[in-house]
């Protein structure tokens, strides 16, 4: 094959490109439906990680999430100034743990409908329920 031929099958062909087109459009539906409640998928995400969990570490979240500590660590700024999230500091003194605060869950209360709605259309675009 050609240099150009390999371009046109790679770009015809490649699943990591579609997914991360699929990936995107998810994403936007659901930063969306988000949008009212000043909240994005990703921080939602981690909202419920939390939620979930009781406490968790840094660490816990990004495994659970597959999240980098970067990528954590900024949403987790920004969701500490909107009173949504709080550190605690571990029996070490070094681990810091994050929970969720009451505003924090009451911001998941709230914007669950939008995220269910999010969901429903989610499942039409990919096709069902697998």
């Amino acid at each position: 094959m050609t240099g150009n031929q390999s371009a046109e099958f790679i770009a015809e062909e490649c699943i990591a490109v579609r997914l991360r087109l699929v990936t995107r459009a998810v994403s936007r539906l659901y930063n969306r439906a988000l949008r009212p409640y000043g909240l994005t998928i990703s921080q939602m995400n981690i909202l419920v990680a939390v939620s979930y969990l009781g406490e968790a570490k840094h660490q816990q979240v990004c495994q659970v999430l597959s999240l980098d500590k970067s990528t954590l660590s900024r949403d987790v700024e920004r969701m500490h100034a909107k009173g949504w999230l709080t550190s605690l500091p571990g029996d070490d003194g070094r681990a810091n743990f994050l929970r969720a605060t009451a505003a924090g869950k009451r911001l998941l209360g709230r914007a669950a409908p939008a995220w269910q709605q999010a969901q429903q259309k989610a499942r039409e675009l990919l096709g069902g329920s697998r």
